[in-house]
């Protein structure tokens, strides 16, 4: 009785799921997740051996997933990435933004070259992509779009300059999908990380003393896993939360507690 029930909660079998940023860092960790709980997934990302080493390990472990390789970084390219995507499952149940780009020069050098990337991945992609898939949802009567957002769509440290202008604006998108759609069936949400070791954040990464400092910021004592995003992303994903929508859930480790 109890595995039945929790698959009624949570299952996603049946259901189409488009990740973007899906073949690293915390987006693999998602696309793993939402393809093990029963989702057929197609992988967005740039690099083409990076997707297919991440289609190879999550195929051998059994999961039902395919590939697009596609730059986000410009509007032809987001819709020519979505019509591929939709094309290998059908249209998506589950929309995961995790694509993303980290460029954080201080704001007296910030150029117009940086702002206009990082609006275009962290903000505008997910947009159109969400306009390309969010309307279908709706027609359908279910849907999920999830963002991955950040720490410093809250607060300003460690250079946030137009990384955090964007992804205050992507929580800002999530509620207005959430008023647009959720009347529909189409929840949107955004996950916020703390910090998550992954390439997006190499040069940080790379510093012992500043990970160590941010580890001892949290509440459980360590910095974050792609794998500590799977609940997360199956409940937000999944029927589960049906009464969940514009809504920021920090998986954090208690990093934003203080």
């Amino acid at each position: 009785m109890s595995a039945a029930y929790l698959a009624e909660l949570f299952s996603l079998d049946g259901r189409v799921a488009v990740v973007t940023g899906g073949s690293s860092g915390i987006g693999r960790g998602i696309a793993e997740a939402l393809a093990r709980a029963g989702a057929s997934v197609v992988l967005v990302a740039r690099r083409p051996a990076e997707l297919d080493a991440a289609v190879d390990a999550l195929t051998r472990a059994g999961c039902r997933v395919a590939r697009v390789s596609a730059d986000l970084a410009s509007r032809d390219g987001v819709r020519a990435a979505a019509d591929e995507a939709a094309a290998v499952f059908g249209e998506p149940d589950i929309l995961v933004n995790s694509a993303g780009i980290n460029l954080r020069p201080p704001m007296d050098a910030l150029d117009d070259a940086a702002w206009d990337a990082t609006m275009a991945l962290n903000l505008e992609a997910p947009h159109l992509l969400s306009q390309r898939f969010g309307p279908g949802m709706a027609a359908r009567g279910f849907g999920r779009i999830i963002h991955v957002s950040s720490q410093q769509a809250h607060r300003a440290f460690a250079q946030s300059g137009a990384y955090g202008v964007s992804k205050g604006a992507l929580e800002s998108l999530a509620r207005s999908q959430a008023e647009a759609w959720s009347p529909r069936g189409v929840t949107s949400n955004t996950l916020v990380p703390g910090f998550v070791p992954t390439p997006l954040n190499t040069r940080l990464a790379s510093d012992p003393e500043r990970v160590a400092a941010l580890a001892a910021r949290t509440l459980v004592g360590r910095n974050g896993l792609p794998a500590d995003f799977a609940g997360a992303a199956v409940f937000l994903a999944s029927a589960a939360s049906a009464y969940v929508t514009g809504q920021s859930l920090f998986v954090d480790g208690g990093f934003s507690v203080h």
